[in-house]
Parts: structure tokens; sequence; C-alpha cells
């Protein structure tokens, strides 16, 4: 193992690590798919404001939260959904 034996060994401190990374290589696959058929964006702001709202969708599909429903609470600065800052907070804290 050599000196990667702590970073290879750390599940057994943290059971709940995923001792893969397909969880993240599942969490791009539609956005890739996306962008192959739609050909890209016109420009580096839609490329930013894609890349911002698939990013969204995503964290609130993570957590059981409707992106729509998210949305429209931050734009109408109505305030019933915690930040997604602090959802992901309080999920990590739960471990």
């Amino acid at each position: 193992m050599g000196e990667n034996q702590h970073e290879l060994l750390r599940v057994l401190d943290k059971p709940y690590l995923p001792l893969h990374n397909n969880l993240s290589e599942r969490d791009i696959r539609d956005y890739v798919k996306k962008r192959k058929i739609s050909g890209s964006t016109r420009s580096d702001e839609g490329r930013k404001a894609r890349d911002t709202f698939a990013s969204l969708k995503k964290a609130c599909r993570k957590h059981d939260l409707s992106f729509w429903d998210y949305l429209k609470d931050r734009l109408l600065g109505v305030g019933d959904i915690s930040p997604l800052s602090e959802v992901i907070r309080a999920a990590a804290a739960c471990g």
C-alpha cells in the first residue's frame, strides 16, 4: 500500500465513505449527454449559467428538494427552504 495506506484505509475509520467514485461519475453523466446533444453553449456566460443550474439541480435532487420549488423560493425571496449550503452542512453533520 505504501504512501497511500492512510487514504486507502480511511474507510475503516469512516465506514459511510463510498469505496468508489461512481457517484461522482453518475452525477455528471446526464449533464455530459445533454451537452453533447445540444452542441454546448455559444458564450462563456451561457456555459456558466448552464453549469450553475445543472449543479443546483443535482444538489437539490441529492437532498430530496424540488429544484423548481427551491428556485422559486430563492427568486421570490420567500425563505421557506433553507439555503443549500445549510442543507448540505446538516446532511454532512449527520454522516
